[in-house]
């Protein structure tokens, strides 16, 4: 992580900085002069002139002895380590990572129009394709191309790599922003997820656009949220930081959604159905390269061709169209904005060659989502059985078996439940109670194979008639989350393309 190039500032500034946000419960009694060269929440990263942050349940007092052997000048924390070493005490110090972050980069989200989409399903598909539209923009005007950082990866102008984290700690989401603006990037588009907004993640961070584009239960459980209200509270957080809002009128809970938006500056609608929107598809169409949505914005009405086979994606483009008449995008910028977009696990297209299987590879990995694929996916293909491969994770996200297993098992005509990070929790008793579920709506037509490989090649295998094979839930990873650990494992795709040949030779 590269250092700002702003001017350096003292010890008392951050100090002055964190009790303007009343988080200071002690401070050093000698001088505070002292000039800051760097800062980080990372004890390897530390050099000669460190403001070091202990953060973390798992923080352990060796870091911040390895911090002070490598040239650390201070440090801020919770806990009063009682060490040579001129200590910042603080009442919560993820509020506090995000004011010393922002700092030392020099509130870079004032240089770069930083655009976050938030929501259960569909945040890395919306920022693709606002990214596609800003990209576009940026080739009509001469500008630099649009940074970006999603879960899937990440582009800020100076750097570019795979994601590990939906919503980026503080000082790596800050060094990016602070790279964008560095590279001369006019916008940035991110995600923000529940988690980055309930921990401050997001904290100090001006959004030129938050925008909410649907809730659902997910994520609720003792490590994540409690409950369905902090679920919704989190995401809601948005719209204290943002300029202007972008509002979802088809998603549940609009009425607050709306309400907490109206502290915005302007609030943009979208709909696939209300007419009240400022953004509404009027028409929706399957076209020889996507689906064709004739959409009506403030100024224009226009057919807008979004390269999916389903249609539940163009709620993600109508979203992406209201963020950018938010920004002042250009009609053209807009309407070509979405041509050669490619999203990365999210309704990747493996047709077999005999042209009998249509494989599809896509990141839904909660109830919400796999019901709205599923359930157009039937629509689109009538004729075609419906055969899913899936499973859930192990450690969080525990309704997702339930809520998965509802949908499946509702519109799945073929089920082959299998491993999906089981993390701490044995793979086989999650794939059960999935099964439960399935049972429970009374489809009988599902088999259990642990081995995810296994599990693809069974659903390809035994395919009889023309069919829709889906495989969900990790999309581009190529790592499984196991009791161990990380391990490396195939790309869903990959396996894909290559059962798919073996069943056409």
């Amino acid at each position: 992580m590269s250092s700002p190039t702003q001017e350096k500032l003292t010890l008392m500034l951050y100090i002055e900085l964190l009790e303007e946000d009343d988080l200071v419960v002690s401070r050093p009694s000698a001088s505070c002069d002292q000039r800051i060269e760097f800062a980080t929440d990372d004890s390897r990263q530390v050099r000669p002139g460190t403001l070091f942050v202990c953060k973390g349940r798992a923080f352990k007092r060796e870091y911040l002895l390895s911090a002070i052997a490598d040239g650390a000048v201070a440090y801020v924390s919770e806990v009063d380590y009682d060490v040579d070493l001129p200590a910042v005490i603080v009442s919560d110090i993820r509020r506090t990572l995000a004011v010393v972050a922002d700092a030392f980069y020099g509130h870079p989200s004032g240089k770069v129009k930083v655009c976050a989409f938030t929501g259960t399903k569909g945040k890395s598909t919306c920022s693709f394709y606002l990214r596609g539209i800003l990209a576009n923009e940026a080739k009509l005007t001469g500008c630099h191309r649009p940074a970006f950082n999603t879960g899937i990866e990440f582009d800020d102008g100076i750097e570019t790599g795979p994601s590990k984290l939906t919503t980026p700690e503080s000082f790596l989401l800050q060094s990016r922003i602070a790279h964008a603006a560095e590279a001369g990037a006019p916008w940035l588009v991110m995600e923000a997820s529940s988690q980055g907004l309930k921990y401050e993640r997001t904290g100090k961070i001006d959004f030129e656009v938050g925008a909410f584009t649907n809730i659902g239960e997910d994520h609720i459980s003792p490590i994540e949220h409690p409950t369905l209200e902090d679920y919704f509270a989190s995401k809601l957080k948005i719209f204290l930081q943002s300029r202007f809002a972008v509002v979802n009128l088809d998603m549940d809970k609009v009425d607050r959604a709306l309400e907490a938006a109206s502290r915005c500056e302007r609030t943009v609608t979208f709909s696939l159905t209300d007419e009240r929107a400022d953004v509404l598809a009027l028409a929706i169409r399957n076209g020889d390269c996507g689906v064709v949505a004739t959409v009506r914005t403030p100024r224009f009405t226009r057919d807008i061709v979004i390269p999916t086979p389903v249609k539940f994606n163009v709620s993600n483009a109508l979203a992406a169209i209201a963020c950018a008449e938010a920004l002042g995008i250009s009609e053209e910028g807009i309407v070509h904005g979405f041509e050669g977009v490619f999203v990365p696990g999210r309704m990747e297209l493996y047709p077999s060659v005999s042209g009998k299987i249509l494989g599809i590879v896509d990141f839904a990995h909660n109830g919400m989502s796999l019901e709205t694929l599923l359930r157009d996916l039937r629509e689109n293909y009538p004729e075609r059985e419906l055969a899913v491969v899936f499973g859930a994770t192990g450690g969080k996200g525990v309704d997702r078996r339930t809520t998965m297993g509802i949908a499946a098992g509702k519109y799945a005509d073929r089920i082959v439940i299998t491993e999906d990070d089981p993390g701490p929790e044995d793979v086989e008793d999650i794939c059960a109670e999935i099964a439960r579920n399935v049972q429970a709506q009374g489809n009988d037509n599902w088999q259990i194979v642990t081995d995810r490989v296994a599990a693809i090649e069974t659903a390809v295998r035994e395919t009889v008639r023309p069919a829709v094979v889906i495989v969900t839930g990790k999309g581009e990873e190529e790592c499984m989350l196991r009791k161990n650990g990380p391990e490396p494992c195939e790309r869903d795709g990959s396996i894909l393309k290559r059962t798919l040949a073996a069943y056409d030779a």
